[in-house]
């Protein structure tokens, strides 16, 4: 029997790139760069599995492209903004992502991110490189302490309870706004509030919400203006959901205080871009779960979601469950 034909978008981390190239007959975008849309409607033509990553761009043009006989999407990535998941559904296709793998990682860098904008370690680094620190004193580079203060959470699922655990290490009060109020968090005492309140008493504000049409331009000039002067603000969830054009205006006017972005709109952000000016904003190339294990993990689960789906059987980690639904009634 011959092995299934799939699209592989960017070569996983090892072992799991092995597993696909031994599992299938596998065609590899080898390139550092992610493919063009078009080169995606060429090399789908026919193909049985497609391995994409969050840079790709997924929708009803590339399944149509791919034909009938597509059995699976698997998806590199935790958020599915870059895919057409209701399409996919309609077309009968499984689509799956790798959650929770990242959670420990992005968790572990929302911190050094609150912690960078917070003592100014950036800003004190690029001083002593360019040769600009002069000597001691008191008033040099003074920061945002942790202690008692109040960590606002713009979403409270994974990550955000997992910054929460790591929060409470610090002694800060823990708030978060959040459509569906959570259960209690074993050991974390986090207050839920609505988004209006989160911004007036936050200290900092992390965000770990999805790209929605409710979240997307969520942190505007509105939501700028009803927060501390004294705040952070560190995003590590997706791009859109903070309006760029509003933090740069509350940044350099001193309405807040700093801010660390993990993800811009577009991503890279372009070197002209007026947020790249200001020295209280650190924006850093979307690395929140860039560990070792984290990534790595990540590249397996994508490999066995996707030759799970080759083989007709549930993906363990399927976004649209109802597909199996709707092969049971047309089985039936």
């Amino acid at each position: 029997m011959s092995k299934p034909r799939v699209f592989v978008t960017r070569r996983l981390l090892e072992p799991a790139m092995k597993m696909v190239l031994e599992s299938c007959h596998a065609d590899l975008w080898s390139n550092e760069m992610p493919p063009p849309h078009e080169i995606i409607l060429e090399r789908v033509c026919g193909v049985d599995g497609l391995l994409c990553l969050l840079t790709d761009r997924i929708d009803t043009e590339v399944m149509d492209a791919a034909g009938s006989g597509l059995k699976v999407i698997s998806n590199c990535a935790v958020g599915m903004d870059n895919l057409d998941v209701a399409a996919a559904t309609s077309r009968g296709i499984p689509v799956c992502n790798t959650p929770g793998v990242l959670t420990d990682a992005t968790a572990d860098f929302t911190f050094a991110l609150l912690i960078a904008a917070a003592r100014r370690v950036v800003e004190g680094e690029r001083q002593v490189r360019s040769g600009t620190w002069k000597t001691w004193s008191l008033d040099t580079l003074l920061g945002a302490d942790f202690t008692s203060a109040t960590l606002g959470l713009v979403g409270f699922g994974r990550i955000g309870k997992a910054v929460a655990r790591r929060a409470t290490g610090f002694g800060m009060r823990i708030i978060y706004s959040d459509p569906n109020p959570a259960s209690p968090e074993p050991g974390v005492e986090a207050a839920h509030v609505d988004f209006d309140t989160l911004l007036r008493e936050s200290d900092f504000v992390s965000l770990h919400t999805p790209l929605t049409n409710e979240t997307r331009g969520l942190m505007n000039a509105a939501a700028f203006a009803k927060m501390k002067p004294t705040s952070v603000l560190v995003n590590t969830s997706r791009g859109p959901v903070v309006d760029q054009t509003a933090l740069y205006e509350a940044l350099k006017s001193q309405r807040i205080f700093a801010a660390a972005l993990d993800v811009t709109v577009p991503e890279p952000l372009p070197i002209d871009n007026p947020l790249l000016t200001l020295k209280n904003c650190i924006i850093v190339p979307h690395i929140a779960s860039a560990s070792w294990q984290a990534r790595q993990k990540m590249s397996m689960m994508a490999a066995e979601n996707l030759i799970a789906g080759l083989k007709g059987e549930r993906l363990p980690n399927c976004v649209n469950p109802e597909v199996y639904r709707i092969w049971n009634k047309s089985m039936g």
